[in-house]
Protein backbone atom coordinates (compact mmCIF):
# COMPACT_ATOMS: atom_id res chain seq x y z
CA UNK A 1 0.00 0.00 0.00
CA UNK A 2 1.06 3.62 -0.87
CA UNK A 3 -0.03 6.99 0.84
CA UNK A 4 0.15 9.52 -1.34
CA UNK A 5 -0.01 13.31 0.11
CA UNK A 6 -1.65 15.94 -1.95
CA UNK A 7 -0.68 19.41 -1.27
CA UNK A 8 -3.04 21.77 -3.21
CA UNK A 9 -3.64 25.71 -2.63
CA UNK A 10 -7.44 25.05 -2.19
CA UNK A 11 -7.36 21.40 -0.95
CA UNK A 12 -4.59 18.95 0.79
CA UNK A 13 -5.53 15.44 0.09
CA UNK A 14 -4.72 11.62 1.37
CA UNK A 15 -5.22 8.82 -0.86
CA UNK A 16 -4.22 5.70 0.09
CA UNK A 17 -3.94 2.87 -3.16
CA UNK A 18 -3.33 -1.20 -2.74
CA UNK A 19 -1.61 -2.27 -5.76
CA UNK A 20 -2.40 -5.16 -7.63
CA UNK A 21 -1.78 -6.69 -10.93
CA UNK A 22 -0.74 -3.34 -12.42
CA UNK A 23 -4.06 -1.40 -11.01
CA UNK A 24 -4.73 0.35 -7.74
CA UNK A 25 -8.10 0.24 -5.75
CA UNK A 26 -8.34 3.51 -3.71
CA UNK A 27 -8.68 2.33 0.30
CA UNK A 28 -9.13 5.97 1.41
CA UNK A 29 -9.34 9.23 0.32
CA UNK A 30 -9.50 12.25 2.84
CA UNK A 31 -9.47 15.45 2.30
CA UNK A 32 -8.86 19.07 3.68
CA UNK A 33 -9.82 22.24 2.45
CA UNK A 34 -6.87 24.00 3.70
CA UNK A 35 -6.91 27.04 1.41
CA UNK A 36 -3.13 27.51 1.58
CA UNK A 37 -3.31 30.35 -1.12
CA UNK A 38 -5.14 32.34 1.00
CA UNK A 39 -2.32 32.49 3.51
CA UNK A 40 -0.21 34.05 0.50
CA UNK A 41 0.76 37.77 1.09
CA UNK A 42 3.45 39.55 -0.92
CA UNK A 43 4.25 36.58 -2.70
CA UNK A 44 5.07 34.58 0.68
CA UNK A 45 3.18 32.08 2.92
CA UNK A 46 2.48 33.21 6.31
CA UNK A 47 3.31 31.40 9.50
CA UNK A 48 -0.15 30.70 9.99
CA UNK A 49 -0.39 29.07 6.62
CA UNK A 50 2.87 27.08 7.45
CA UNK A 51 0.97 25.96 10.67
CA UNK A 52 -2.11 24.90 9.05
CA UNK A 53 -0.12 22.57 6.82
CA UNK A 54 1.48 21.27 9.57
CA UNK A 55 -1.59 20.66 11.62
CA UNK A 56 -3.35 18.67 8.49
CA UNK A 57 -0.13 17.06 7.36
CA UNK A 58 0.44 15.24 10.83
CA UNK A 59 -2.99 14.36 11.19
CA UNK A 60 -2.40 12.78 7.78
CA UNK A 61 0.85 11.02 8.93
CA UNK A 62 -1.18 9.77 11.72
CA UNK A 63 -3.53 8.37 9.47
CA UNK A 64 -1.27 5.99 7.50
CA UNK A 65 1.03 5.00 10.24
CA UNK A 66 -2.38 3.87 11.78
CA UNK A 67 -2.71 1.78 9.03
CA UNK A 68 1.06 0.68 8.98
CA UNK A 69 1.78 2.10 5.51
CA UNK A 70 5.71 2.45 5.50
CA UNK A 71 5.64 4.38 2.35
CA UNK A 72 4.09 7.89 2.50
CA UNK A 73 4.62 9.95 -0.61
CA UNK A 74 4.06 13.73 -0.27
CA UNK A 75 4.30 16.65 -3.07
CA UNK A 76 3.37 20.30 -3.64
CA UNK A 77 1.99 21.57 -6.15
CA UNK A 78 1.57 25.60 -6.74
CA UNK A 79 0.40 26.54 -3.32
CA UNK A 80 4.18 25.94 -2.36
CA UNK A 81 5.68 26.46 -5.82
CA UNK A 82 4.75 29.59 -6.44
CA UNK A 83 5.71 31.93 -3.63
CA UNK A 84 8.94 33.58 -2.87
CA UNK A 85 9.91 32.15 0.65
CA UNK A 86 9.16 28.15 -1.10
CA UNK A 87 12.51 27.12 0.25
CA UNK A 88 11.97 28.06 4.11
CA UNK A 89 8.31 27.18 3.74
CA UNK A 90 9.21 23.66 2.76
CA UNK A 91 11.94 22.84 4.96
CA UNK A 92 10.03 24.19 7.87
CA UNK A 93 7.12 21.70 7.28
CA UNK A 94 9.32 19.06 6.85
CA UNK A 95 11.24 19.59 9.75
CA UNK A 96 7.80 19.97 11.54
CA UNK A 97 6.08 16.61 9.45
CA UNK A 98 9.10 14.58 9.08
CA UNK A 99 7.98 13.98 5.53
CA UNK A 100 9.54 14.61 2.44
CA UNK A 101 7.72 17.08 0.14
CA UNK A 102 8.56 16.81 -3.24
CA UNK A 103 7.41 20.30 -4.90
CA UNK A 104 6.68 19.45 -8.40
CA UNK A 105 7.00 22.48 -11.25
CA UNK A 106 4.12 23.24 -13.45
CA UNK A 107 4.88 21.77 -16.34
CA UNK A 108 5.14 18.19 -14.36
CA UNK A 109 2.06 18.59 -12.91
CA UNK A 110 0.43 18.46 -16.48
CA UNK A 111 2.09 15.82 -17.18
CA UNK A 112 1.15 14.18 -14.31
CA UNK A 113 -2.58 14.98 -14.87
CA UNK A 114 -2.43 13.43 -18.49
CA UNK A 115 -0.83 10.52 -16.77
CA UNK A 116 -3.48 9.89 -14.17
CA UNK A 117 -6.45 10.34 -16.46
CA UNK A 118 -5.00 8.13 -19.17
CA UNK A 119 -5.89 5.59 -16.89
CA UNK A 120 -9.03 6.12 -16.75
CA UNK A 121 -10.27 7.99 -20.23
CA UNK A 122 -9.04 7.00 -23.72
CA UNK A 123 -7.33 9.94 -24.16
CA UNK A 124 -6.65 10.14 -28.31
CA UNK A 125 -6.54 13.69 -29.27
CA UNK A 126 -7.79 17.38 -27.65
CA UNK A 127 -7.11 18.97 -24.87
CA UNK A 128 -6.98 18.53 -21.04
CA UNK A 129 -7.51 21.17 -18.36
CA UNK A 130 -7.02 20.99 -14.71
CA UNK A 131 -8.20 24.32 -12.52
CA UNK A 132 -6.85 24.29 -9.09
CA UNK A 133 -6.69 26.93 -6.47
CA UNK A 134 -3.49 28.81 -7.60
CA UNK A 135 -2.67 27.36 -11.09
CA UNK A 136 -4.29 25.95 -14.36
CA UNK A 137 -2.84 23.72 -16.36
CA UNK A 138 -3.06 22.52 -19.81
CA UNK A 139 -2.06 19.59 -21.90
CA UNK A 140 -2.50 19.31 -25.81
CA UNK A 141 -2.46 15.60 -26.80
CA UNK A 142 -2.84 13.91 -30.20
CA UNK A 143 -2.79 9.69 -30.49
CA UNK A 144 -1.69 9.93 -26.37
CA UNK A 145 1.15 11.66 -27.36
CA UNK A 146 1.61 15.26 -25.09
CA UNK A 147 2.36 17.63 -27.59
CA UNK A 148 2.04 20.71 -25.35
CA UNK A 149 1.77 21.11 -21.43
CA UNK A 150 1.75 24.55 -19.84
CA UNK A 151 0.86 26.25 -16.65
CA UNK A 152 -0.90 29.13 -16.17
CA UNK A 153 -0.56 31.18 -12.52
CA UNK A 154 -4.10 31.65 -12.10
CA UNK A 155 -6.52 28.97 -10.48
CA UNK A 156 -9.95 29.21 -8.89
CA UNK A 157 -8.87 30.41 -5.14
CA UNK A 158 -6.20 32.60 -6.69
CA UNK A 159 -8.99 34.64 -8.89
CA UNK A 160 -11.50 35.03 -6.09
CA UNK A 161 -8.78 36.63 -3.53
CA UNK A 162 -7.80 38.94 -6.24
CA UNK A 163 -10.32 40.36 -8.30
CA UNK A 164 -13.46 39.40 -6.35
CA UNK A 165 -14.13 41.89 -4.01
CA UNK A 166 -17.44 40.62 -2.12
CA UNK A 167 -19.15 37.06 -2.32
CA UNK A 168 -19.98 36.80 -6.09
CA UNK A 169 -18.07 38.17 -8.87
CA UNK A 170 -19.65 40.93 -10.63
CA UNK A 171 -19.34 41.53 -14.53
CA UNK A 172 -16.61 43.82 -13.82
CA UNK A 173 -14.71 41.05 -11.97
CA UNK A 174 -16.00 38.77 -14.31
CA UNK A 175 -14.12 40.11 -17.34
CA UNK A 176 -10.87 41.06 -15.47
CA UNK A 177 -10.71 36.78 -14.57
CA UNK A 178 -11.29 36.36 -18.45
CA UNK A 179 -8.43 39.00 -19.26
CA UNK A 180 -5.84 37.56 -16.91
CA UNK A 181 -6.59 33.68 -18.50
CA UNK A 182 -6.37 35.12 -22.09
CA UNK A 183 -3.63 37.14 -21.18
CA UNK A 184 -1.40 34.33 -19.66
CA UNK A 185 -2.26 32.02 -22.13
CA UNK A 186 -1.34 34.46 -25.06
CA UNK A 187 2.13 34.57 -22.86
CA UNK A 188 2.82 31.05 -22.83
CA UNK A 189 1.29 29.47 -25.99
CA UNK A 190 3.09 27.83 -28.45
CA UNK A 191 2.53 26.34 -31.66
CA UNK A 192 1.49 23.19 -30.19
CA UNK A 193 -1.76 24.10 -29.53
CA UNK A 194 -4.36 24.27 -32.31
CA UNK A 195 -7.14 26.86 -32.29
CA UNK A 196 -9.68 24.89 -31.82
CA UNK A 197 -10.18 21.28 -29.49
CA UNK A 198 -13.69 20.10 -29.45
CA UNK A 199 -13.07 17.26 -27.12
CA UNK A 200 -11.89 18.31 -23.38
CA UNK A 201 -10.50 16.43 -20.78
CA UNK A 202 -11.59 17.84 -17.39
CA UNK A 203 -9.56 16.76 -14.15
CA UNK A 204 -9.58 18.44 -10.90
CA UNK A 205 -11.91 19.35 -8.02
CA UNK A 206 -12.99 22.75 -9.52
CA UNK A 207 -14.04 20.83 -12.84
CA UNK A 208 -15.79 18.34 -10.66
CA UNK A 209 -17.66 20.43 -8.66
CA UNK A 210 -18.70 22.54 -12.14
CA UNK A 211 -19.96 18.92 -13.23
CA UNK A 212 -21.49 18.62 -9.57
CA UNK A 213 -23.49 21.86 -10.11
CA UNK A 214 -24.20 20.90 -14.18
CA UNK A 215 -25.76 17.25 -13.11
CA UNK A 216 -28.00 19.26 -10.60
CA UNK A 217 -29.46 22.02 -12.64
CA UNK A 218 -30.59 19.86 -15.59
CA UNK A 219 -31.63 17.06 -13.45
CA UNK A 220 -28.87 14.49 -14.52
CA UNK A 221 -27.54 11.36 -13.08
CA UNK A 222 -25.16 11.88 -10.26
CA UNK A 223 -22.69 9.39 -12.15
CA UNK A 224 -22.88 12.04 -15.48
CA UNK A 225 -19.69 12.94 -16.46
CA UNK A 226 -20.12 14.85 -20.29
CA UNK A 227 -20.82 18.11 -20.45
CA UNK A 228 -21.75 20.26 -23.12
CA UNK A 229 -19.47 23.21 -23.04
CA UNK A 230 -22.58 25.13 -24.60
CA UNK A 231 -23.91 25.31 -21.46
CA UNK A 232 -21.21 26.18 -19.52
CA UNK A 233 -22.04 29.96 -19.52
CA UNK A 234 -25.83 29.31 -18.65
CA UNK A 235 -24.90 27.72 -15.71
CA UNK A 236 -22.62 30.30 -14.89
CA UNK A 237 -25.23 33.22 -15.70
CA UNK A 238 -27.59 32.63 -12.76
CA UNK A 239 -25.13 32.82 -10.10
CA UNK A 240 -23.62 35.53 -10.88
CA UNK A 241 -24.05 39.32 -8.79
CA UNK A 242 -26.14 41.48 -11.06
CA UNK A 243 -28.16 44.87 -9.39
CA UNK A 244 -25.77 44.71 -6.39
CA UNK A 245 -22.55 44.06 -5.40
CA UNK A 246 -23.36 42.58 -2.15
CA UNK A 247 -26.68 41.32 -2.81
CA UNK A 248 -26.86 37.76 -3.00
CA UNK A 249 -30.12 35.93 -3.51
CA UNK A 250 -30.95 33.43 -0.84
CA UNK A 251 -32.01 30.48 -3.29
CA UNK A 252 -29.15 30.82 -5.68
CA UNK A 253 -26.32 30.99 -2.40
CA UNK A 254 -28.93 28.01 -1.40
CA UNK A 255 -28.05 26.09 -4.38
CA UNK A 256 -24.48 26.26 -4.41
CA UNK A 257 -24.69 25.57 -0.39
CA UNK A 258 -26.15 22.18 -1.79
CA UNK A 259 -24.20 20.96 -4.12
CA UNK A 260 -20.94 22.22 -3.17
CA UNK A 261 -20.24 23.82 0.14
CA UNK A 262 -17.25 23.55 0.41
CA UNK A 263 -16.01 25.49 -2.59
CA UNK A 264 -18.60 28.26 -2.25
CA UNK A 265 -16.16 30.48 -2.66
CA UNK A 266 -14.26 29.40 -5.55
CA UNK A 267 -16.09 27.61 -7.93
CA UNK A 268 -17.19 30.32 -9.64
CA UNK A 269 -14.03 32.19 -10.57
CA UNK A 270 -13.17 28.55 -11.31
CA UNK A 271 -16.20 27.96 -13.54
CA UNK A 272 -15.24 31.30 -15.11
CA UNK A 273 -11.79 30.50 -15.82
CA UNK A 274 -13.43 26.80 -17.46
CA UNK A 275 -15.68 28.82 -19.68
CA UNK A 276 -12.80 31.06 -20.98
CA UNK A 277 -11.18 28.38 -21.91
CA UNK A 278 -13.44 26.51 -23.44
CA UNK A 279 -14.48 29.71 -25.57
CA UNK A 280 -11.24 30.34 -26.74
CA UNK A 281 -10.66 26.80 -27.66
CA UNK A 282 -13.87 26.30 -29.43
CA UNK A 283 -14.54 23.59 -27.21
CA UNK A 284 -17.64 21.40 -27.49
CA UNK A 285 -17.86 18.42 -24.88
CA UNK A 286 -15.98 18.25 -21.77
CA UNK A 287 -15.42 14.45 -20.37
CA UNK A 288 -14.64 14.68 -16.91
CA UNK A 289 -11.90 12.11 -15.66
CA UNK A 290 -12.02 10.30 -11.86
CA UNK A 291 -8.12 10.29 -12.18
CA UNK A 292 -5.80 13.17 -11.99
CA UNK A 293 -1.99 14.40 -10.54
CA UNK A 294 -2.51 11.90 -7.49
CA UNK A 295 -3.01 8.90 -9.88
CA UNK A 296 -0.23 10.02 -12.22
CA UNK A 297 1.90 10.82 -9.88
CA UNK A 298 1.12 7.18 -8.37
CA UNK A 299 2.02 5.78 -11.75
CA UNK A 300 5.11 7.83 -12.79
CA UNK A 301 7.19 8.74 -9.63
CA UNK A 302 6.41 5.77 -7.53
CA UNK A 303 5.74 3.06 -9.51
CA UNK A 304 7.87 4.59 -12.31
CA UNK A 305 5.46 3.49 -15.35
CA UNK A 306 5.19 4.99 -18.67
CA UNK A 307 8.82 5.81 -19.18
CA UNK A 308 8.36 7.44 -22.46
CA UNK A 309 7.17 10.54 -20.75
CA UNK A 310 9.50 12.65 -19.69
CA UNK A 311 8.12 15.21 -16.63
Amino acid sequence: MYAVIDIGSNTIRLVIYKIENGSYTVLLNKKEMAALASYVNDNMMSAAGIDKACHILLIFKKIAGDLNIEEIHAFATAALRNISNSEYAVKEIEDRTGLKINVISGKTEATLDFIGAARTVSLTSGLLIDIGGASTELVAYEEMKIKQAISLPIGSLSAYRKYVMHFFPNKDEQKKIRGKVLQLLDKQESQSFAPDYPDICGVGGTIRSTKDVYNSLFGLSLQNRNMRAEYINGIIKPFLSKKSKTHIDRRTLDTLLDIVPDRIRTILPGMIILETLITRFNAKSILISRAGVREGYLTKMILKEFDDIEV
